[in-house]
């Protein structure tokens, strides 16, 4: 027999950012030229994330915002290309419209 537990958990918590990480996050959207978007924003997420903390005992949810808003900033320089490039979005699916079908 082992004391072994003969499950592992189904999802692993995302890993732990540094300490200061949502500080330094914040000080990278605050000079971003989207700043009047994004700040607030991340804010607001960041807000919602605590409160799920408190609620739930989890770091995780904290975890997520953090990881979400670093991915956006450095897709941002990539996304910005993408756009100034001028290339024909026309072929994209129009998710508004998309939806508009659905309600129908």
């Amino acid at each position: 027999m082992s004391a072994q537990p003969d499950h592992t958990p189904a999802l692993a918590a995302p890993y732990a950012p540094a300490p200061g990480a949502p500080a330094e996050l914040l000080a990278q959207l605050r000079a971003d030229r989207r700043a009047g978007q994004w700040v607030p924003a991340f804010e607001a997420e960041w807000a919602a994330a605590l409160e799920e903390s408190r609620r739930t005992f989890s770091l995780t949810t904290l975890y997520e915002v953090v990881h979400v808003w670093q991915a956006r900033l450095v897709s941002a320089p990539a996304v910005d290309a993408f756009v100034a490039s001028g290339h024909d979005e026309t072929g994209f699916v129009d998710m508004a419209e998309l939806r508009g079908r659905r309600r129908r």
